[in-house]
């Protein structure tokens, strides 16, 4: 399981998941549904208690992942197989042109 802490300008929104068994699940933080109920990160995923669900990364995530010749230095200098789209968001996006910003949660900590 490999987790993401889903910010909007830099304040934190949601936790994004890729589950074992390989599908996404997006939760809003219930801290950010109570401050800021309209402020949400996409079109597709308006702010709700409500957790989203998906068999493949939700499309707005997947967006955010670099393309074409930086999608090719991306994946050579982390080592990452281009296919590896949590992983490549997860690695490329704490820094994302925008708004929104995924920051990888250690799951290994103290291990």
């Amino acid at each position: 399981m490999r987790q993401g802490i889903v910010k909007y300008n830099n304040i934190p929104a949601g936790l994004l998941t890729e589950e074992d068994n390989g599908e996404y699940l997006f939760v809003y933080d219930e801290a950010y549904i109570k401050n800021h109920p309209d402020q949400f990160i996409s079109f597709q995923l308006p702010v709700t208690s409500q957790p989203y669900r998906s068999k493949r990364l939700f499309p707005f995530f997947d967006g955010l992942i670099p393309e074409g010749w930086l999608l090719n230095i991306a994946a050579e200098s982390w080592k990452i197989n281009r296919n590896d789209r949590m992983g490549l968001l997860l690695a490329c996006c704490q820094h994302a042109i925008g708004a929104v910003s995924v920051h990888p949660v250690n799951s290994n900590a103290g291990a």
